[in-house]
């Protein structure tokens, strides 16, 4: 074998064959976040990074305790996602004025003038997973995905690692 055969790559591996729909989850969660990591390194972003960024656009400053239940992320991994969004000029952490001792973070400037970047980003990207099929179909896929994502909110949800819905603050 030399280096550039794909190792392993097809078929699937067999374990998968109890678990195709799983597999092919996986699979595309991994490309998704890849083509997405090359559209936000154009705007100085990492993964992740821009769904906390969308979280602090729709809500506004939130508390650093209530940003990490939202994102369903470990404490550490939010924290030094901020730090380097910090140090960015991205966003800016302080006292909460209503609890000293909680923290408060919020987008600056610098941070909302990246919005227009990651919109066009998740657009481009939706456009290009989505490439080939029909509104009717985009709906039922979209449809099939929220109710495996519903089939697996409790058991995620036991774990303490299931983030609430959309759109909540």
């Amino acid at each position: 074998m030399s280096g550039t055969d794909p190792v392993c790559t097809e078929p699937p591996p067999a374990a998968t064959r109890c678990g195709p729909v799983g597999h092919s989850l996986a699979l595309v969660a991994r490309m998704h976040r890849i083509a997405m990591g090359r559209r936000l390194r154009e705007l100085g972003l990492y993964p992740g990074q821009e769904l906390m960024m969308m979280r602090l656009w729709d809500c506004g400053p939130v508390r650093q305790s209530e940003l990490i239940q939202s994102l369903g992320l470990d404490p550490s991994t939010v924290t030094k996602m901020l730090q380097r969004l910090e140090q960015c000029g991205h966003v800016r952490r302080g006292p909460d004025p209503a609890d000293r001792r909680a923290v408060l973070v919020e987008a600056t400037e610098k941070g909302q003038a990246l919005r227009a970047g990651v919109e066009n980003a998740w657009q481009d990207l939706e456009a290009r997973s989505l490439g080939g099929l029909g509104a009717a179909d985009r709906a039922e896929l979209a449809r099939l995905l929220g109710l495996v994502a519903e089939n697996l909110r409790e058991e995620t949800e036991e774990a303490g690692e299931c983030p609430p819905g959309p759109g909540v603050c």
